[in-house]
């Protein structure tokens, strides 16, 4: 086919298919001699030279976007990333970072790997050829930072205006909507490290044991004191730090846990991710 035998309808269709620019799209139909299949390749390939380029860069800024199921039972978190806050407010990106949430939430991805192992469309693709095509298109570093997912009786999704930070929580029972908001409010407002005490992972609690003994050597406190004052420093980081034992940020009479008892007496939160593009 020769380039006159190009058509418009051609390149739109092109540009519909991989979200690359018009002018993009006629010379890869170009190149291709109009072939549709070797066109997309050609696409592909410009991507995964720009992603070489750019795979030293810092893809700081993105959406972090938190999803359910209709029936509220499972929960997925992800972060999809890029370099600036510009291309993170364009209808094309947050189109594509939407879609890819809605993957990782149909297929149950919780990890970063085994999601972009997975596949995004029927033709093939997988999400990671899917990032490396839209760096090509886009020209920004793309790439995913986050992928959690929660399952329990009853989970809410929270996305903070803006989408720079996101979480969902699982509670043990459903019909309790305002209070598993609330909850994932406070968890994105306050970012606790773990649910309660006994979840916190033993290398946090071995640092702010470490952190409190330093800190009380520096204040000329002895070696024996000091390992009773990181102690008492340890049960504070606890009840500052973890979920259930935080002071409620509506209510700070009652710590997270006291505030859902208040609402039923057996119920708590199970589990919950966050995730935040800053900290």
């Amino acid at each position: 086919m020769s380039t006159m035998a190009i058509t418009a309808a051609d390149v739109n269709k092109l540009r519909q298919t991989t979200g690359a620019g018009m002018m993009d799209c006629k010379k890869a139909l170009t190149e291709a001699n109009g072939d549709f299949e070797a066109a997309i390749d050609i696409l592909r390939k410009q991507g995964q030279k720009v992603a070489a380029k750019r795979a030293d860069r810092d893809a700081s800024e993105g959406l972090v976007i938190a999803k359910t199921t209709a029936d509220n039972t499972k929960g997925v978190l992800v972060c999809i990333n890029c370099e600036t806050d510009f291309v993170a407010k364009n209808a094309d990106f947050t189109a594509m970072a939407e879609k890819l949430a809605s993957i990782a939430l149909e297929k149950g991805y919780q990890s970063i790997e085994a999601m972009k192992a997975g596949a995004f469309d029927s033709n093939g693709m997988s999400i990671a050829e899917k990032l490396i095509e839209q760096t090509g298109v886009i020209g920004e570093k793309i790439d995913i930072s986050a992928c959690a997912a929660v399952t329990a009786p009853f989970v809410y999704a929270y996305n903070h205006p803006g989408n720079k930070v996101a979480s969902i929580v699982g509670l043990n029972k459903a019909g309790f909507e305002a209070a598993a908001k609330d909850v994932a409010m406070q968890i994105a407002a306050m970012g606790p490290v773990a649910l309660n005490k006994e979840s916190t992972p033993q290398s946090v609690i071995d640092k702010e044991l470490e952190i409190g003994k330093e800190l009380a050597i520096q204040e000329g406190k002895p070696a024996d004191m000091a390992e009773k004052i990181a102690q008492g420093r340890l049960n504070k980081f606890f009840k500052e730090s973890t979920l259930l034992a935080q002071e409620f940020i509506k209510d700070n009479k009652l710590t997270v846990e006291q505030y859902l008892k208040a609402q039923d007496k057996e119920l708590t939160a199970t589990d919950f991710k966050r995730h935040s593009l800053t900290v």
